[in-house]
């Protein structure tokens, strides 16, 4: 039992990091915000992803041109950097849009069989 669970842990894992770029693009669809805010959004619905996973996608992200970034002057504490979707990213999330949903309709097509 314990390696099946392993496997379905070790399984599930890997299916969160293939859709956390996506992920990040939907967040920042709908507004601009700081890396730790966009972690915790993340961990709000159990897309338990550490910060030293999120800093690197964000500057590949930013090298692609899907998403930029500005500096703002925080309440509390130093300046914060505040990420934003770009009109190429938001080209790129609606694609990734329709390949999750064709994604989702395979797998449930193979549930139907």
């Amino acid at each position: 039992m314990e390696a099946n669970n392993n496997f379905i842990e070790n399984n599930s894992t890997q299916m969160r990091r293939g859709v956390l770029e996506y992920s990040i693009l939907l967040i920042l669809a709908l507004e601009d915000e700081y890396a730790s805010s966009i972690i915790q959004k993340l961990k709000d619905v159990d897309i338990i992803v550490a910060e030293g996973t999120v800093y690197p996608l964000l500057i590949r992200l930013k090298k692609l041109g899907l998403l930029n970034y500005r500096w703002e002057e925080s309440p509390q504490g130093p300046p914060r950097k505040y990420y934003m979707i770009t009109d190429a990213g938001r080209e790129q999330l609606k694609g990734l849009d329709q390949a999750w949903k064709n994604l989702v309709n395979s797998i449930e097509s193979l549930n139907r069989i």
